[in-house]
């Protein structure tokens, strides 16, 4: 039985090309609601980059796990330790790396450059606040942007030895403590409501979604997901643009 559906945002809500909620999509969680299931997002986004969606949810995994809540309670807070967010701006004060800086209510960059500004523009971002590395170090830092290529990643994991890099798209990773991950949050919200790990199913398509689809219940990958991430999945579904969440519930709810 499933009581708790848990959904990516970016490529799994909103598609990369028209950036909305598609009709089959309201109608998947219509008939989700009216059989009493419990809705949740599971996103790498902070609360402030979430848009606005014509959908409810009864709770929020947001930045990747770092901060997980529901409308009357937090229930999971882990923010990057302050010795790993100085060791990063410190290599992006030296290399002028583009950076973005998550706290747990509003969000920065440093050294904005056009690749930086294009993932701005791809997700549809509003512009961030520009400050400089120092101004960052004042704010406890829930989740970081690093712009930079993968074969970078194996350069910065040894300074952040408390962190974690799930990396999602080629030309940046987000950074997150350790231990912070989709189904750490999804266990938390699962735990508070009182909901079983077998009863969920859970929504993804990026490779920061993979805990999340192996902890569901049952986890689908949308179409649109890369072979690395389908392979995690109980379930292969349509892609975004071919309504994959509404096939998948077709099969899914009786």
């Amino acid at each position: 039985m499933i009581r708790a559906a848990f959904f990516d945002i970016d490529g799994t809500l909103l598609s990369f090309r028209t950036h909305r909620v598609s009709d089959g999509t309201l109608r998947a969680f219509a008939r989700l609601r009216a059989a009493g299931v419990l809705t949740f997002i599971a996103t790498g986004r902070p609360l402030c980059l979430i848009p606005q969606l014509p959908l409810h949810f009864d709770g929020h995994v947001t930045m990747n796990g770092g901060l997980v809540f529901t409308p009357d309670a937090t229930l999971l807070a882990n923010p990057i330790p302050d010795t790993d967010r100085d060791a990063w701006l410190d290599r992006c004060r030296r290399l002028g790396t583009c950076t973005m800086l998550f706290s747990r209510d509003a969000m920065m960059v440093a050294n904005p450059n056009a690749t930086g500004m294009a993932i701005r523009d791809a997700l549809e971002f509003p512009m961030p606040p520009v400050v400089d590395i120092d101004s960052m170090r004042l704010h406890q830092a829930f989740q970081l942007i690093a712009v930079m290529p993968p074969a970078d990643d194996a350069l910065v994991a040894p300074l952040m030895p408390s962190c974690r890099m799930p990396r999602w798209h080629s030309a940046f990773t987000d950074i997150v403590a350790a231990g912070n991950n989709k189904a750490a949050g999804m266990d938390a919200i699962c735990r508070h409501f009182g909901v079983s790990r077998r009863d969920t199913i859970a929504f993804g398509d990026g490779g920061n979604d993979i805990e999340m689809l192996q902890w569901a219940g049952t986890g689908i990958a949308m179409g649109n997901a890369s072979d690395s991430v389908k392979a995690q999945a109980d379930m292969v579904t349509a892609s975004v643009d071919d309504e994959g969440i509404e096939q998948a519930l077709n099969q899914l709810l009786p």
